[in-house]
């Protein structure tokens, strides 16, 4: 009896897959194609063109470092570093947390020379106004005045002597393979600075705390510990993070 029943579910399976798999297939429209075709190229131009492909795909990897180095956020991150070091909080804010902010924070302090660029490059190109070297051109305009606006001449007059270039009359004149790694030495320094102004607050409230155990004769207890509570009350006190964030954002103005 049991051997009938299974042999007539198993009868009703292939009957029911005999007739819907074959409607499915039907309907299920067919997976585009995709082809890549590698030809013996028959003039310069089509040479040109795969470099220019070539070009592109180096400059989209490096875009997330591009656009990193050349904004606000090697100061924030460096400061928001020290920051987390100086409360000896560990891992707290975690990583993703901070670079978050620093992310969220450069797009803010970012957002007249982003709009700048959109309005002056990006609209007109796309419009077919202007060619892509002119859209070039005007695009690094305003991040070069940004750029300028943040490095101490000390730092690009060391750019322009180790480059072996003349000596530019004005700032405007210099290349951007000059003002680049000059802008990327001023913001470490600045990020050092605010790092140190950071850390001296909570360096005195170490030094307080590992005084006063050892004057307590508790030599074995570790003065992180004590301190860390007294850090943190004091950071929240001040409303650090505002003092923070406001000191970050109005040092870029």
């Amino acid at each position: 009896m049991k051997r009938r029943w299974l042999t007539l579910s198993l009868g009703l399976v292939l009957l029911v897959a005999a007739l819907f798999i074959p409607s499915a297939q039907a309907q299920t429209p067919g997976l585009p194609a995709i082809t890549l075709d590698v030809d013996q190229a028959t003039g310069p131009a089509d040479l040109a063109v795969t470099i220019q492909i070539l070009l592109l795909l180096t400059v989209l990897t490096l875009a997330p470092s591009i656009l990193i180095m050349t904004t606000s956020f090697v100061r924030l991150i460096i400061a928001f570093h020290f920051l987390r070091q100086a409360l000896s909080t560990q891992s707290l804010p975690p990583n993703q947390m901070i670079v978050g902010l620093s992310l969220f924070l450069t797009v803010f302090i970012m957002a007249p020379v982003i709009s700048d660029i959109h309005e002056n490059a990006w609209t007109p190109y796309s419009q077919q106004e202007i060619t892509l070297e002119q859209a070039w051109d005007r695009a690094q305009e305003p991040l070069r005045d940004f750029m300028l606006g943040q490095t101490r001449e000390k730092d690009l007059a060391l750019f322009v002597r180790v480059a072996d270039i003349s000596q530019p009359d004005n700032p405007d004149q210099l290349p951007m393979h000059v003002i680049v790694p000059a802008f990327i030495i001023s913001e470490l320094r600045i990020g050092f600075q605010i790092g140190f102004l950071i850390y001296m607050p909570m360096l005195i409230v170490d030094m307080v705390v590992a005084s006063v155990l050892m004057s307590m004769g508790m030599m074995m207890l570790p003065p992180v510990m004590i301190s860390l509570p007294f850090k943190l009350l004091l950071f929240v006190l001040v409303d650090g993070w505002y003092l923070v964030v406001e000191s970050m954002v109005q040092s870029f103005r």
